[in-house]
């Protein structure tokens, strides 16, 4: 497996845009990811945008970005309120949503929802990810759920024990909302980063994956 370096220069920061349809994804597919890539490129700017997030769970969201984040150089912090799992059937105000997004540096990296996700909202995100970044590196993240709908990554970032750690510690800290649910616990975010790290022989033995669907090199 050959490794592949985010950006034009190793070591200079990078412009990222995280997109995640509930107040959880993000954190859920990529948190590890984005630990990482704070801690080794310092100023990176972060653009976290959260799609449905009713009072609470925005409150959740704005807590949890900012620990996420808190190695970024500059965040910004979009929190909408669609209606959550009916992203379908207001997808002309969603793509109004995206379409805003033009705005501003194109971002080195696009953390969205897998196009194969079979949860609706998270599909129609990536639909309209797709739409929107059509010169960019988009990579899909996955979120383990009980339509058994993981597939395949193509892309990999190991993480080490400490930043998986803190991924887990942080997500069972902020989303109380969640806990409640009998998949959102530890053992399940462990699970897939201990399935991801066998896979990309990661030496820590955690990782994160994510689809790729095109690349120029």
């Amino acid at each position: 497996m050959l490794p592949l370096t985010l950006g034009s220069d190793p070591g200079a920061p990078l412009t990222i845009t995280c997109l995640g349809a509930h107040s959880d994804d993000i954190e859920i597919g990529v948190g590890g990811t984005l630990l990482r890539l704070l801690a080794e490129r310092p100023g990176s700017h972060v653009r976290w945008v959260v799609f449905s997030a009713d009072d609470e769970r925005e409150a959740e969201a704005t807590g949890s970005a900012s620990d996420f984040l808190a190695d970024a150089g500059s965040t910004e912090l979009i929190v909408h309120r669609f209606r959550e799992s009916y992203f379908p059937w207001v997808g002309a105000e969603i793509k109004d949503a995206f379409e805003s997004l033009k705005s501003g540096p194109a971002p080195d990296v696009v953390f969205t929802h897998r196009r194969d996700d079979e949860h609706q909202d998270h599909r129609t995100l990536a639909q309209f990810t797709w739409n929107t970044f059509r010169n960019h590196l988009v990579a899909e993240y996955e979120i383990p759920k009980y339509e058994g709908d993981l597939g395949q990554p193509n892309l990999f970032v190991p993480l080490s024990d400490e930043v998986a750690d803190r991924k887990v510690e942080l997500l069972m800290r902020h989303f109380g909302t969640q806990r409640s649910k009998s998949w959102f616990r530890p053992e399940t975010f462990r699970a897939t980063m201990a399935l991801r790290g066998v896979e990309s022989v990661s030496p820590s033995g955690w990782a994160e994956g994510f689809h790729v669907r095109k690349l120029v090199l």
